[in-house]
């Protein structure tokens, strides 16, 4: 049941957000969250309430579980419109988005070594900025720069020394000609490791900087034991988002001892462009809590808002509104959010919002689907589902949100429920909405398979 809590007179204050300077072609969905910001919004607005009930399902086996969202290039591979994917244990495959049909596959050598095992991948691809090549994580600790015409490797770059405990869960970001990949740990938050942000150059893959969340004075890859802390995975389905105010990059930490020193656990965290440099953070007063009662803030990460500010959801049920522009520089600080919210349900938050018009937020737990709009930097609910979901994304004037083996389909501004798509279970999967498709995979890394099932609806 829908429940209003604004007049629809509130729709009238929405103001546009800045776009970034590495805006996709408009035909693509060419990251996770569509761009650089994660924003989840897209403008292709071919689907309609109107026509979403008239889209054909077409079911595609594939060879492995993609447990993340694939990416899409309209003419991008010998001249057809293709879905690009990365299995859990480092496939990588351009489907044909009109046919089903694998266009190219391609196997990291350590595939047989891996599969079956725990040692697995939820990374998204991302499309280079040149539109040339596409950027694939392994499950072996390495970022590939594949081919898009035939998924040749062109570099390989290691980004970690021990990939059995230091896990490529986030998708990849690109900016500025750098590729931008973190690392988490696995399930059981088995020592020793430590989340870090890595940047390297589109052309080269050589490594640009490396910044630590623990033992953040050493600014190179470390070998996990030989640091005191471990933990702080940066392990949010976005990885390191690029703030479209100033190209910043941002990143949400798990737990892990907080010291404002070298230690920086359970915190939002804004470094330069190139990962150089910690800039800013925001920790919460409740820091030494969340590390103890496992409730790692970084399960999501920030999701930008118009006016500089952002919404940081985690494990412990609550949404802050930050200023992030205004955040302290780095030191023992912490507090200092805007506004506190309960999260649908007051449960953990493993997706990320969705973002559009710069002022409407959409997000999702295991309790149900939710939308925010803020005024006079506040948020305010406006309508919520008790259907369950994980990202939403919005494309046109449409949100879709997978879950409970269904995309459901709303109209952003009332919460009206226009289309249910049948689908399979999903885990950390979203969907992604492209010239008249929508596509989205089933299936949960954590059952270790490797066979899946790849869904795309389409008009024609």
């Amino acid at each position: 049941m829908i429940r209003l809590l604004l007049v629809a007179a509130l729709a009238a204050a929405i103001v546009g957000t800045a776009s970034s300077a590495d805006d996709p072609v408009s035909h693509d969905w060419p990251l996770y969250g569509y761009d650089t910001a994660r924003h989840n919004a897209s403008p292709d607005a071919a689907i309609t309430a109107a026509n979403v009930s008239q889209l054909r399902r077409r079911r595609v086996r594939i060879d492995g579980t993609v447990d993340s969202s694939p990416i899409y290039v309209a003419k991008g591979v010998r001249g057809r419109d293709a879905f690009l994917f990365t299995t859990t244990y480092g496939k990588t495959e351009a489907l044909d988005a009109g046919t089903g049909r694998v266009l190219w596959r391609f196997t990291p050598p350590t595939y047989e070594q891996l599969a079956g095992s725990v040692q697995i991948t939820n990374a998204s691809p991302a499309l280079s900025s040149d539109r040339t090549a596409v950027y694939a994580a392994s499950p072996d600790g390495r970022i590939r720069k594949l081919r898009l015409s035939d998924g040749h490797v062109l570099w390989t770059t290691r980004i970690t020394f021990d990939p059995t405990h230091e896990k490529l869960t986030s998708s990849l970001n690109v900016y500025g000609g750098r590729v931008i990949a973190t690392t988490g740990g696995y399930i059981g938050d088995a020592p020793s490791y430590q989340g870090h942000v890595v940047t390297m150059s589109e052309s080269t893959g050589r490594i640009a900087h490396v910044w630590n969340s623990l033992c953040s004075d050493r600014h190179a890859l470390i070998v996990p034991k030989t640091c005191a802390s471990s933990d702080s995975a940066i392990w949010s389905r976005n990885g390191a988002a690029v703030d479209p105010a100033n190209g910043t990059l941002v990143v949400a930490t798990g737990n892990a001892p907080f010291d404002g020193k070298t230690d920086w656990g359970d915190s939002v965290l804004v470094l330069t462009p190139d990962a150089s440099r910690l800039l800013r953070h925001w920790t919460p007063a409740d820091h030494e809590h969340l590390n103890t009662a496992d409730l790692d803030l970084g399960s999501t990460s920030p999701a930008f808002l118009a006016g500089g500010l952002a919404v940081q959801g985690g494990k412990d049920g609550k949404l802050r509104l930050l200023d992030l522009h205004h955040l302290p520089a780095p030191g023992p600080k912490t507090g200092g959010e805007l506004q506190t919210l309960e999260l649908p349900g007051g449960l953990d938050m493993f997706s990320e919002p969705a973002v559009w018009k710069g002022t409407w937020v959409f997000l999702s737990t295991s309790a149900g689907t939710e939308a925010l709009l803020l005024q006079g930097r506040r948020l305010h609910a406006v309508w919520s589902h008790p259907a369950a979901g994980t990202s939403p994304v919005v494309a046109g004037n449409l949100v879709y949100v997978a879950g409970g083996g269904v995309v459901n389909v709303y109209v952003p501004t009332s919460g009206r429920h226009v289309a249910q798509l049948p689908s399979g279970d999903v885990h950390w999967q979203s969907p992604i909405v492209a010239d008249g498709r929508v596509a989205v995979a089933e299936g949960n890394a954590n059952d270790h398979a490797t066979t899946g099932y790849f869904d795309i609806y389409s008009l024609s």
